[in-house]
């Protein structure tokens, strides 16, 4: 929904407009101002409502974590598995 609003007000600006207008957005303070505004945003759609979903997302967020620290060392072990299989040990 943000990229469609973003993608909406840029749409009508030249390019030589562009850099004047997304600068501000990419600045350090803006960053953490967006940081802030979701976890608010975050807080008040699962924190204060006493939903489950937090503890959901801490679960499958390790998960996935636990699988991309994982991946590089399975990949290795794959391309050994198959150069040993194409050199006949």
């Amino acid at each position: 929904m943000a990229w469609r609003n973003f993608f909406n007000e840029i749409r009508g600006l030249k390019l030589k407009e562009l850099p004047d207008h997304v600068k501000p957005m990419i600045s350090i303070a803006s960053a953490k101002n967006a940081v802030v505004r979701g976890l608010d945003n975050y807080n008040a759609k699962y924190i204060q409502t006493g939903s489950i979903d937090p503890l959901y997302h801490v679960c499958f967020g390790g998960m996935i974590f636990s699988y991309l620290v994982a991946l590089p060392e399975e990949r290795r072990h794959l391309e050994h598995q198959q150069h040993a299989k194409e050199h006949g040990h």
